[in-house]
């Protein structure tokens, strides 16, 4: 840090570092992968989960092609565990706001340090929530913020309440539920989705689509071929935290 000005607090302290208000996302981005668990080295190319060298990666939507699993890759700012899994769950679960701007940050903060795989992308849109989800809608939430947080218009988010992938119907959560279940609601939950506006600028396109967790990719998979029967050139992931892989 410049001489004089305080250390920030590091992750997860951020309700009381220095750098609350007013921290870029690379600063909080740099800070927080001080502590956060990084992606696994090696790791599947497609879903980043950790493999074991010279092995193939065990998650059954890998081995398909890219025609039937419907996204390319998926990418994650850290590994699902310790004090990032709790804070999504504050987020997420308890209402606490203040979270989706760390997150908004962090995910702008790996977009800006991964210029590759950036590259050619046309929409960054969130997973969305139903609208009327309790005790909020935490992925529009953190979107809202990562649009905020992207001061120099670097990236094609959507401004807050413009948001170009909505859902306005509420489905089946998939949390603890069997696979067969799982896959249902995935279903489900795609078939909600809508892409709002002029649909003729998905033709063609590549979309960034960011959720918090990835675990399987049941739900970006059927995500992502909506999202391709209605013109999509390629959709990718990003997601906040990778749930490590057990199938």
């Amino acid at each position: 840090m410049t001489a004089g000005l305080p250390d920030p607090a590091g992750f997860p302290d951020c309700p009381v570092c220095a750098y609350r208000i007013t921290g870029t996302a690379r600063l909080c981005s740099g800070c927080a992968g001080r502590t956060l668990q990084p992606v696994a080295e090696p790791h599947c190319p497609v879903c980043s989960q950790a493999v074991v060298p010279g092995r193939q990666c065990s998650n059954r939507v890998c081995a398909l092609s890219e025609a039937e699993r419907g996204f390319s890759r998926v990418d994650a700012v850290a590994m699902y565990s310790g004090a990032l899994r709790d804070k999504i769950h504050k987020l997420k679960y308890d209402g606490k706001t203040g979270w989706a701007m760390i997150f908004g940050r962090l995910l702008v903060g790996w977009m800006e340090s991964h210029p590759d795989q950036m590259r050619g992308v046309d929409h960054v849109v969130g997973n969305p929530t139903h609208t009327g989800r309790e005790p909020i809608q935490h992925i529009e939430a953190i979107m809202d913020a990562a649009y905020t947080e992207d001061v120099t218009r670097a990236f094609p988010l959507s401004a807050p309440g413009a948001h170009r992938l909505v859902k306005q119907a509420e489905t089946a959560r998939s949390a603890n539920r069997t696979l067969d279940e799982k896959r249902a609601a995935a279903t489900a939950h795609a078939a909600a989705l809508t892409w709002t506006g002029d649909t003729s600028d998905i033709k063609g396109a590549t979309i960034l689509l960011v959720d918090d967790v990835f675990t399987s990719g049941s739900q970006l998979q059927h995500v992502a071929l909506r999202l391709r029967a209605t013109g999509a050139a390629d959709v990718r992931g990003l997601v906040l935290a990778r749930v490590p892989w057990s199938g």
